[in-house]
């Protein structure tokens, strides 16, 4: 039995609620009372609940994301449906914000806004004790980190042995791009260091190698972020994967000295190029050195062993499909290993949607919010994008068709080309998810043979390669899909 459960739907097994082990960890005296529960995306809404009241909790904490929205709206209704009387207490970046107008607001008793690490535990010693709060909404004061506890010890062997380790050595970011829910909390904070290195050397003496930072900026302070990849560095064994999201254009001299000391398949960057249009950058308040950052990406595609992941935005007021087309194909030519094309989201809070009224901005009103059309891309063009990004991410970004993705992206616009096949798949098969692998490999035979009239012997041929070589590409890539597919919004805003 548990007085206390914290729960969540993670986006897939992989992943680890980085959230509920912070208040997990800063409960004190009540953690003893507490479970937590997380529950995957598949699974059936009877299954969690009979989970959860199973345990016949009086407060449940729910941590509610952009991805898991839904999962978590049906949650609470159904909790509440069978136990009345039972607490429920909401948290996270998609109820930190605009909470008035959120269903599954209305049906909770509170609602936590900000980062919920210390305000979670006031809330429940208060509930326990016999105090009744007023219902409704609990602004979460901005704690200090160094008087967090630390929830590096809540990761389970079994959470070491199979699943991303997150950890965070900062919250905040100095810019303020508009469509990032970072760009509230300018105010750049850091957790003391010398704490986190004696927690990540537990970790790692546990076995743990598989790293994921979800600072939202990790080279921000160079000192800083030097100082943590010399750590690990310095303790490099077999199987060690680090994962850190970057600014690409900031890689000073002795940031770089360092990255080209990991091994191959070490270390992964995330860089988030967003957009080359400098009228789009600017209208959504992004700094960016655009030259710095090609010099950067060459720089470290040509002399490091690190494995290059840069994101473009498609859908930004003011950017049209010529111009992202230009951007992706400027990027392409840099040779990053994998080019993540996300769909602009109105993410609740965000400042993005000061722009809908000048741009004709109009996203889902369901999560995860992505725009549907404005003032340059029709509904139609949006369709095709969301689509090109999906087909990209199964073909080019899986290492699975390497030798066919380039011989089909060769050429002036490796954008134009691909976004053919794109149609020509669509057309074919009105799918973008559930195509086997086997059925995509024959698709893509096809489409080499019947549309750029390649001999059929050498479509066949080049398919075969690509079919012998899946398998090891498949088991490289793994560790690095895995801390690819992150679940958003955990370094945007702590709530539960």
């Amino acid at each position: 039995m548990a007085d206390i459960v914290l729960a969540t739907f993670n986006a897939r097994y992989e992943h680890c609620s980085f959230g509920l082990r912070y208040l997990m960890a800063n409960l004190g005296d009540l953690a003893s009372q507490a479970e937590i529960m997380e529950f995957n995306l598949d699974l059936r809404t009877p299954e969690a609940v009979e989970a959860v009241l199973a345990v016949k909790p009086r407060i449940v904490g729910i941590g509610v994301y952009v991805w898991n929205a839904r999962e978590c709206l049906m949650l609470v209704e159904e909790l509440k449906r069978l136990r009345p009387e039972l607490i429920v207490v909401l948290g996270g970046p998609e109820v930190s914000h605009e909470t008035s107008e959120q269903e599954i607001c209305r049906a909770a008793d509170f609602v936590i806004t900000g980062e919920g690490d210390l305000a979670f535990a006031q809330l429940c010693r208060r509930l326990i004790s016999g105090q009744v709060p007023a219902r409704g909404v609990v602004a979460a004061n901005t704690p200090d980190l160094g008087a967090l506890a630390l929830p590096y010890g809540l990761y389970s062997d079994d959470d070491i042995a199979n699943r991303v380790i997150y950890t965070e050595a900062s919250r905040g970011c100095t810019f303020g791009c508009d469509f990032c829910l970072s760009s509230l909390d300018t105010a750049v904070r850091y957790f003391p260091q010398e704490r986190l290195f004696q927690e990540w050397e537990k970790l790692l003496a546990r076995g743990a190698r598989r790293f994921k930072f979800v600072d939202r900026t990790f080279n921000l302070d160079i000192e800083r972020a030097a100082a943590i990849m010399g750590f690990f560095l310095e303790r490099y064994r077999p199987g060690l994967f680090l994962h850190f999201e970057m600014t690409p254009d900031r890689l000073p001299e002795e940031l770089y000295l360092l990255i080209k000391k990991f091994p191959a398949g070490s270390l992964q960057l995330e860089l988030g190029v967003q957009t080359f249009n400098e009228a789009a950058a600017a209208r959504i308040n992004r700094r960016q050195d655009n030259a710095a950052a090609e010099r950067n990406i060459i720089r470290l595609r040509r002399e490091t062993g690190a494995y290059i992941h840069a994101d473009l935005i498609a859908g930004l007021p003011g950017e049209g499909l010529e111009s992202f087309a230009a951007g992706f194909d400027r990027l392409a030519a840099l040779g990053p290993h994998e080019i993540q094309v996300g769909i602009l989201k109105r993410l609740r809070g965000a400042p993005i949607a000061r722009h809908d009224g000048q741009w004709g901005m109009v996203y889902s009103p369901y999560p995860p919010y992505e725009l549907r059309k404005n003032s340059l891309l029709d509904f139609v063009t949006m369709q095709r994008l969301r689509r090109f990004a999906r087909y990209w991410d199964l073909i080019a970004n899986s290492g699975i068709f390497r030798e066919t993705a380039a011989l089909i992206c060769g050429g002036v616009s490796p954008f134009n080309n691909f976004l053919r096949l794109s149609d020509w798949l669509y057309d074919r098969t009105r799918q973008t998810h559930a195509i086997s692998r086997a059925r995509l490999r024959e698709l893509l035979r096809v489409y080499l043979t019947e549309v750029l009239k390649h001999p059929a012997a050498e479509a066949a041929a080049l398919t075969e390669r690509d079919a012998a070589n899946s398998s090891r590409n498949h088991k490289e890539s793994g560790p690095r899909r895995q801390a690819l597919h992150r679940q958003p919004g955990d370094a945007a805003s702590r709530g539960l």
